[in-house]
């Protein structure tokens, strides 16, 4: 994981409680999970996005043709 180890990840758990404080943690996971979905949606559509504009007769999932 990045090269850290469990000393390592300790301290940095630490740090961050002591900086948001342990009622702040759940709502700033929620909001890093809601992010990295966000992001990975987002990545998703350029994508296909991208693969229809350079080959416009991929078939879409539902099997019809987008042209």
């Amino acid at each position: 994981m990045f090269g850290l180890g469990t000393p390592e990840l300790i301290i940095i758990f630490a740090a961050v409680l002591i900086l948001f404080g342990a009622p702040k943690i759940p709502e700033l996971a929620r909001s890093l999970g809601k992010s990295i979905r966000i992001f990975r949606d987002e990545t998703t559509s350029v994508k296909r996005d991208l693969e229809t504009i350079i080959d416009p007769e991929i078939e879409d999932k539902s099997g019809a043709s987008r042209s």
